[in-house]
């Protein structure tokens, strides 16, 4: 541990900040990170912030995108399913 002004931190190795991130990345809630490591999610917030692919988006915004996908397939699948017992109830009568 270090001192930072009157704060005291903690030096996070890279292997664990690299698989935060990963699991951020791949869809975990920062706030499930953040417990699950013992970390602040102001930390991990950070560590997202200053990294960025190739397309200059942020880790966070790569995860948002992710879990909003999953969303609307989720979404798609159910109006599908709707559709299909919809068209099953009017053959059928």
């Amino acid at each position: 541990m270090s001192f930072h002004g009157n704060y005291m931190t903690k030096h996070i190795n890279d292997t664990i900040k690299d698989q935060v991130l990963l699991e951020i990345k791949n869809g975990t809630k920062v706030i499930d990170a953040a417990t699950k490591y013992n970390l602040s999610d102001k930390t991990i917030y950070g560590w997202m912030k200053r990294q960025a692919d190739n397309t200059g988006t942020s880790s966070l915004e790569v995860a948002k995108l992710r879990r909003e996908n999953m969303e609307l397939k989720e979404l798609i699948g159910i109006f599908a399913l709707d559709k299909k017992r919809a068209e099953k109830n009017t053959r059928g009568a």
